[in-house]
This record gives C-alpha cells, structure tokens and sequence, in this order.
C-alpha cells in the first residue's frame, strides 16, 4: 500500500478572512458616516473626518464581535 501524496502547501495569504470582513465592514461603516455627515449639511472636511473616525472605531468592536 502507498501512503497518499502530501498536498503541496502554497505561501500564507497575505489577509485572514476575518481581517478582509473587518476592514471591509469598517468601511462600509465609515463611508455611511461620512456620507450622512455630508448630507446633513456638513463639510466635506468633516464628513472625511467623521467617517475616518467611524470607521477606526469600528474596528476594534467588529474584531471582538465577529469570530
């Protein structure tokens, strides 16, 4: 009897699928922010502001909520 081949191991990926879903997510968030801070009557500058700040919140409580 032969033992099976060994299934040839490629390179790490450069991302976890749980840190592509965060990010992702984190940005989604941080768009809606800004794009209803823009609406709202907002500056451009603020809206920017607001959603970066939105979506660097979000990250830390999507890690520990997702996975």
């Amino acid at each position: 009897m032969s033992s099976p081949a060994p299934t040839p191991q490629g390179p790490a990926p450069f991302l976890t699928i749980h840190t592509a879903v965060v990010l992702l997510i984190a940005v989604v968030i941080g768009l809606v922010v800004g794009g209803l801070t823009f609406l709202s009557g907002g500056a451009v500058a603020a809206a920017v502001l607001a959603g970066l700040t939105a979506a660097g919140v979000s990250v830390p409580v999507l890690r520990s909520l997702i996975g």
